[in-house]
């Protein structure tokens, strides 16, 4: 069913219980109280059903049936259409979840049409119904208790969103290769959160400007300078927590680019032991292979070679060796081969 509740009351008090729309509309012209009508994804027939019975503007009945509406405020005649993005943390998940609340005050009702779990407005409604003079005050009382719940329930989603920013800040120095991604996805989010947010504080401001004209209860005022206090705060913090991930992102890179420039380094320094090796063995190689030479020129005895009847072939055949041996020696080692 999309009619979750309904309600009329006079004087702050719920008088009437209605089953229908039908049997609403009859019991508050009848009673001269006021309506308070709570939908959750109504079909369009519903929707139009409400909004030919109270003359909703058809901009506003159309924004309210497609949906996706960015968090604002617009006044038709004595009617306002809101749109609020209420929010809420998933712990187990480690994400904020967005809904899209639509709200039409008028001068003796309020249609609520809520598209998501939040926010609690059965807890709203029990709070003004446990405060018969508050809920007097008309239709501008409920909207000012439903954005205050908004409000309240951004509360946890800060909390949440500043948990995760902890723990990124401690995964930053650990080389986790996810934290990137995870720093991206949160910024993701605190966008998505200023986007429900911020408009809040512009909206609180135009109903606090027009309380005068519209003759709003000076208590109320003060109720609603209480939200937008709180609003501001939200938003302040959601700010801080932008410039947070952004400043993480760029010490992220920072640090990545500096573990790429370590490696690279280890690796110059590798190739470099390697070729300083490589240098020594190809040298001692080249030393050794002289004498080598030498020794199996002289070891192949042929019967024409004159040198194997020399008396002092055999002495300079030694000094021939160790004689281009020392010269390689002393040749690498002026080129710091050895």
């Amino acid at each position: 069913m999309a009619l979750i509740d309904n309600g009329v009351y006079v004087k702050g008090v719920r008088t009437e219980d209605p089953t229908n729309l039908d049997e609403t509309f009859e019991v508050m012209r009848s009673r001269g109280g006021m309506a308070w009508i709570g939908l959750y994804r109504p079909s369009e027939g519903e929707v139009r059903q409400v909004a030919e019975e109270f003359s909703l503007h058809p901009l506003a009945v159309e924004d309210a049936l497609s949906g996706h509406q960015r968090s604002k405020l617009e006044r038709y005649g004595d009617t306002l259409f809101v749109v609020l993005r209420p929010a809420r943390y998933l712990d187990a998940e480690e994400r904020v979840e967005f809904g899209e609340l639509h709200l039409f005050v008028g001068p003796d009702f309020v249609v609520t049409i809520r598209h998501a779990e939040s926010p609690n407005l059965g807890r709203v409604r029990r709070r003004l119904e446990d405060a018969p003079e508050l809920l007097s005050m008309g239709p501008e009382a409920v909207l000012y208790a439903i954005l205050d719940e908004v409000v309240d329930e951004y509360e946890p989603v800060i909390a949440g969103l500043e948990n995760d920013i902890d723990e990124i800040e401690d995964q930053l120095f650990d080389e986790e290769s996810s934290v990137s991604r995870r720093i991206y996805e949160l910024s993701r989010e605190v966008i998505d959160f200023q986007r429900a947010s911020r408009p809040l504080v512009g909206m609180l401001e135009a109903l606090l400007r027009g309380s005068d004209k519209y003759r709003v209860d000076v208590e109320l005022q003060r109720n609603l300078r209480d939200v937008l206090d709180h609003a501001l705060r939200v938003v302040e913090r959601s700010a801080a927590f932008r410039t947070i991930l952004e400043n993480a992102l760029t010490v992220e890179s920072t640090l990545v680019a500096q573990r790429q420039n370590d490696e690279m380094r280890r690796m110059t320094e590798f190739n470099l032991a390697q070729n300083e090796e490589l240098k020594k063995i190809s040298g001692w190689a080249a030393i050794i292979f002289a004498p080598t030479l030498v020794g199996t020129v002289y070891g192949m005895n042929f019967e024409n070679m004159p040198e194997l009847g020399w008396e002092w072939g055999y002495p300079f055949s030694l000094l021939l060796m160790v004689g281009v041996a020392a010269s390689l020696y002393g040749v690498f080692k002026h080129k710091r081969w050895l």
